[in-house]
């Protein structure tokens, strides 16, 4: 679990840490700001775009292997990005980077599968769970702390030591999959497919939030609309499907998805929308802002190992709609906040939204793990990493759509936040229903 946790801590930094360091590499390599993006967009793109592929490959062969691959590449690249010397080089090698970082996280929910006994699963997630908050709330601070004493090229090369660490105890511990005595053949036309359907839709999506050409966006997300229909007809024909469409027969799965695409909608279109409203309506410096903001992924970091244990002996449906509904409380009270609130109040009220998602996010990724067969677990963990990464870019899509239609930021905030509780509620509603006719399989 050390070596699982160290890259999982390595690949969501990566995203934070870099965020920040954006306008020092702007200025670096003479490009806008707009350029820039690229470097946190070619990572994520090629994330999403593997994710399904290297979970099939792992089902296939080795989560292990897998797993140890990406670490190898990701270290590889971190060190290419710290020599990089052009805005291109940084590109390619964030986008190597994010190959690595997508056999991690495709095998990461297999091999924690693999490690905890089924009884006490939770713990395991709750423990990815909390990491991946502990390095969201530390990004940004990491980030500051070393562009204060030393160049941006240090934001990569502290990969290096930690990946090394993760692969000789990861080579040495980790679990290989269980025996299986009949293996389908790895379907690399179907992998094509998904590569350019969620290549498509990602960078057409991405483009409209940048405020990029609308008619090229437009014709590029029917493009990869048109070859989704086709990538998921292909899917029905197959033994062991890339895209589990298989798996998508199980009501209970199916809805998990449902109701984890509805959540991320919910915390992004959130996370997104508060800033603006700290700075801009509120009058909260940058610092403060920062601050601000870190509530929320420290409480859902000392939640999700308390909703791990509950759910032990609970149900988890119930209780992941329960956190759903402690989230939409938390936003709404956000907004009863007033026109000068103290940072006291509004740092409650965040933290009250990390509780709900702390008692949400654990309890749902058990319910859709423990839907699907063992020798599925790859492809339910890619799932599940794919799933977050649709809602967090519809999300951030939601928001730039509401600020480029409504005239004021006042509004157009409130209108996120709205809306966010609103797809929250979905989330909640759909967590419930499948508890009604699976109790005894949302018991661990």
């Amino acid at each position: 679990m050390l070596a699982l946790q160290i890259v999982l801590v390595m690949t969501v930094l990566d995203v934070t840490v870099v965020n920040v360091a954006l306008p020092i590499l702007a200025e670096k390599f003479s490009i806008s700001n707009s350029s820039a993006v690229w470097i946190v967009t070619a990572y994520q793109l090629v994330i999403t775009m593997l994710l399904l592929p290297v979970s099939s490959i792992g089902d296939l062969h080795s989560y292990k292997r897998t797993f140890l691959t990406g670490v190898v590449i990701f270290t590889l690249a971190s060190a290419a990005c710290a020599g990089a010397q052009s805005f291109a080089m940084v590109v390619a090698a964030r986008a190597l980077q994010g190959v690595g970082a997508a056999c991690v996280m495709g095998v990461n929910i297999a091999l924690v599968r693999l490690i905890y006994p089924r009884e006490i699963l939770g713990r395991g997630m709750a423990l990815n769970a909390m990491c991946i908050a502990i390095a969201t709330a530390a990004g940004p601070t990491i980030a500051g702390g070393i562009l204060s004493v030393a160049s941006w090229h240090w934001l990569f090369l502290i990969n290096l030591p930690l990946g090394v660490a993760a692969f000789f105890l990861g080579r040495r511990l980790l679990p290989e999959n269980p025996s299986r005595e009949n293996k389908p053949k790895f379907d690399t036309v179907s992998a094509i497919e998904n590569m350019i359907v969620f290549g498509l839709i990602f960078y057409a999506l991405g483009n409209f939030t940048h405020k990029g050409d609308l008619m090229l966006s437009g014709a590029l997300l029917a493009a990869g609309i048109i070859i989704a229909v086709v990538y998921v007809r292909r899917q029905f024909h197959h033994e062991q499907p890339l895209l589990p469409v298989d798996l998508f027969r199980n009501s209970m799965y199916s809805m998990s998805i449902v109701t984890s695409v509805c959540s991320f909608i919910a915390q992004n279109t959130t996370m997104i929308a508060l800033p603006f409203l700290y700075l801009n309506s509120y009058h909260f410096s940058a610092i403060t802002t920062g601050l601000l903001m870190t509530p929320w992924p420290l409480a859902t970091m000392i939640v999700s190992p308390i909703a791990a244990r509950f759910v032990e002996r609970h149900n988890a449906g119930t209780t992941a709609a329960t956190g759903m509904g402690v989230f939409i409380a938390g936003v709404a009270l956000l907004l009863l906040t007033g026109d000068t609130p103290s940072e006291w109040n509004i740092a409650w009220r965040m933290a009250v939204c990390g509780v709900g998602f702390g008692l949400f996010q654990t309890p749902n990724n058990i319910v859709m793990v423990m839907a699907t067969p063992v020798h599925r677990s790859g492809g339910a963990g890619g799932m599940q990493s794919t799933t977050r990464l649709v809602g967090q870019t519809l999300g951030a899509t939601l928001v730039s759509s509401v600020f480029a239609i409504l005239a004021g930021e006042a509004h157009a905030i409130r209108l996120c936040l709205y809306l966010a509780m609103g797809f929250a509620a979905c989330a909640g509603i759909f967590s419930y229903t499948r508890t009604l006719g699976h109790k005894k399989e949302l018991h661990i």
